[in-house]
């Protein structure tokens, strides 16, 4: 909300004076929630990480799903929450 209401002020105000704020914030909130573990999960199976490397190996599949989910919020971040 703030990136709106400082960037595209006009959009902000109409938003905000039509009553749809709300509705409009819960969509995007969907919208970036829905992509972010799409590309979690395409990310993890392509990149081989699997419940086994989970098991075996706990500390190298946390840092690789760190990884994966910070490049998955920049590209949400960048594709629906900025635009």
């Amino acid at each position: 909300m703030r990136y709106i209401k400082k960037h595209r002020r006009l959009f902000y105000v109409n938003l905000l004076t039509g009553g749809g704020l709300n509705s409009y914030l819960a969509d995007i909130n969907e919208q970036a929630g829905d992509m972010f573990f799409r590309l979690v999960k395409q990310m993890s199976e392509s990149e081989g990480i699997t419940e086994q490397l989970k098991a075996e190996n706990p500390i190298t599949w946390v840092a690789r799903m760190n990884n994966i989910r910070s490049r998955a919020i920049e590209i949400v971040n960048h594709d629906i929450i900025y635009t």
